[in-house]
């Protein structure tokens, strides 16, 4: 199982289920770091470019399936949040052969509005501006003590990152009216925390009622980082799902 970060930040997200021996029992967990985030580097002449860093659905799933193939893994199950639960809707498109099952976390067709310029500008401290901004969309409930540890992984990204990852949130990804054509061919488990606001139930719903061989799952006391904000109340809405699978 592979698991996809959410945008600006690395696979530290999702420490909390590479340990959890529950999952461990029956998943190889791989957590990947897109490239420019975490510990995968930027191009060597990352500093020559000029034009600014825009993360593309061409681009991410293409890396991924790469990455899936160096790693020889037959036909894994991909699991990403927030950006990385949108681009499970492309890989459904396109690599509905090579994966098993996909599960998209705070996913839905189209989330306009947050690719913004004030993310990397000279006059803020991009860090705190972009952990910060990003706050409010946890769960109250959350244990503050993995609220302010997702708070810190999004003050380390790199500078233009987190706005980066944002044009494909927010502008590259548009699946409205693709949905609907969707083969079905691999089942897709939608997971969406009730205080998203960048992705609302409500989103999540729609695209999952237009998605064949779907689930929709709508989480209490969660909010747009599950597997991070409240690990241990998102691993007990996972389980029955990765059950499904291995059934399957």
């Amino acid at each position: 199982m592979v698991c996809l970060h959410t945008a600006g930040t690395d696979g530290r997200e999702w420490r909390h289920q590479l340990c959890d021996p529950n999952i461990n029992s029956n998943f190889r967990v791989i957590a990947l770091d897109l490239p420019r985030h975490g510990k995968s580097i930027p191009p060597y002449d990352w500093y020559k470019e000029t034009e600014e860093y825009r993360l593309t659905a061409e681009f991410y799933a293409g890396i991924l399936m790469a990455f899936c193939r160096e790693l020889e893994l037959d036909r894994p199950v991909i699991m990403g949040s927030s950006m990385g639960g949108n681009i499970c809707l492309h890989l459904a498109e396109q690599h509905e052969n090579d994966v098993r099952a996909l599960i998209a976390i705070e996913a839905c067709e189209h989330s306009p509005g947050w690719h913004l310029d004030w993310l990397h500008h000279s006059h803020i401290h991009g860090g705190e501006t972009c952990a910060t901004s990003v706050f409010g969309l946890m769960a109250p409930q959350s244990p503050d003590k993995y609220r302010w540890e997702t708070w810190w992984y999004y003050s380390q990204g790199g500078p233009g990152i987190f706005k980066g990852d944002l044009y494909f949130y927010s502008v590259d990804h548009d699946f409205r009216g693709k949905t609907e054509k969707l083969s079905g061919k691999v089942p897709m488990y939608y997971m969406t925390g009730v205080y998203d606001f960048a992705c609302t139930p409500e989103m999540t719903e729609e695209v999952a009622r237009k998605t064949k061989n779907s689930e929709c799952i709508i989480m209490e006391e969660i909010g747009h980082f599950p597997m991070s904000e409240n690990p241990e109340v998102f691993n007990n809405y996972l389980m029955p799902v990765l059950e499904k699978i291995l059934a399957s």
